[in-house]
């Protein structure tokens, strides 16, 4: 009876041990949910306002982590770090991006984000016009952009996003391109280059089919000098269109854009009759047909009016002076140079819209000089090449 009931006793006694072992065990995980939930939705310190987290290719958790540390952010350990990732799915699914990491950000929030990729997006623009002098120098402010062009030529550059020996003007589309943290304006450039080359492809399958333009590319070099030409966009089907019928008739281009575009860097924003006289590669006044490359970027628009052309009888064409922007159209050269003269009228009412006046000097020499045989150089068209 004794020794049962020490057994008894010492049954109890375990038993205790035992539901105390547990109670403890229950208490210590329960601390420790609470410590893990605190930590998982607790806001980070030292985090201020504009704050970011940048996730690069190949940066892993225990990366990310140290970054956060850099940063001030000393809540939780690796093991915490690592148990919520799996809770959320995040393990090993982190996006590549730059993230907001403004004062309340908690731990579980900044994963949702990288697992989601809900990262910063920044904006780039390509202005219609825009030659690759201008891109380049607009690339150079862009940030947070990484610089990666300004270390390569043009020749390097292409080569770069896969178009080898391929020149660059013309060939990127101008549109609003989103980029985040890490992109590099290479990068850009590749996506501007794609859509180009889809912007040129449909509008090349929606041409007219009796168009003088033998390839895309000849499209997007004629697309390129009808940007600049005019701002209007109601007038660039009628521009692409004199310019098919001059192509047509063989007759030179005569179009200042491509005058300027091939002065280069020097020109200063006036153009000089001994400019259109000088021989350039790109000087339609001295050279027939479509000058070797594109001089600029054209837009959808631009791409669209020169595939499809307005019909028409006009071969000339010389700002209208009235301040609209507009152009005047001519089917002979002597209606053009009534239209010159008109022009030259409206300027010298109104001397401060800021003709630059060897250029205008260039217009009255034109309209003063009788047509013999073909037509001479058509002037100076004011204002183009924008």
């Amino acid at each position: 009876m004794a020794a049962k009931e020490k057994g008894r006793k010492r049954g109890c006694g375990c038993l205790i041990v035992i539901l105390l072992l547990l109670a403890a065990v229950a208490a210590a995980g329960g601390w420790l949910w609470q410590r893990y939930e605190g930590f998982a939705n607790a806001p980070m310190s030292g985090l201020e306002k504009g704050e970011t987290l940048l996730v690069e290719r190949g940066d892993s958790l225990p990366v990310v982590v140290r970054k956060l540390r850099a940063l001030g952010v000393s809540e939780g350990q690796e093991l915490e770090w690592r148990a919520l990732a799996k809770q959320l799915g995040a393990a090993g699914r982190l996006q590549v991006g730059e993230y907001s990491l403004e004062p309340g950000t908690s731990p579980r929030a900044l994963l949702l984000a990288m697992r989601d990729g809900k990262v910063i997006s920044h904006r780039f623009t390509i202005v219609e016009g825009w030659n690759m002098r201008d891109l380049r120098a607009a690339l150079a402010r862009a940030t947070p952009l990484k610089q990666r062009a300004g270390q390569l030529d043009d020749s390097a550059l292409m080569k770069e996003i896969g178009r080898a020996g391929q020149h660059p003007e013309g060939r990127f589309l101008p549109e609003t391109y989103q980029y985040t943290g890490g992109d590099s304006d290479v990068d850009v450039l590749k996506r501007a280059a794609d859509e180009m080359d889809k912007a040129v492809a449909a509008a090349w399958k929606a041409r007219d089919k009796d168009s003088v333009l033998k390839s895309p590319t000849e499209l997007l070099i004629m697309a390129s000098i009808v940007e600049k030409e005019t701002g209007i966009a109601q007038e660039r089907s009628q521009i692409a269109g004199l310019f098919e019928r001059r192509l047509k008739l063989g007759m030179k281009l005569e179009t200042d854009p491509t005058v300027i575009y091939g002065i280069g860097p020097s020109y200063d924003g006036n153009i000089r009759k001994r400019d259109l006289l000088t021989d350039t590669p790109y000087n339609t006044y001295t050279r027939t047909g479509l000058p070797p490359t594109p001089i600029a970027m054209p837009g959808r628009a631009a791409l669209k009016a020169t595939a499809n052309p307005a019909p028409g009888d006009a071969l000339f064409f010389v700002a209208s002076g009235d301040g609209s922007g507009r152009s005047l159209f001519a089917a002979t050269y002597a209606q053009h140079q009534a239209n010159v003269r008109l022009y030259l009228q409206r300027y010298r009412q109104n001397q401060t819209r800021g003709q630059p006046e060897e250029g205008k000097a260039v217009l009255e020499e034109a309209a003063e000089t009788p047509a013999a045989g073909e037509a001479p150089a058509t002037p100076v068209k004011p204002g183009a090449g924008r």
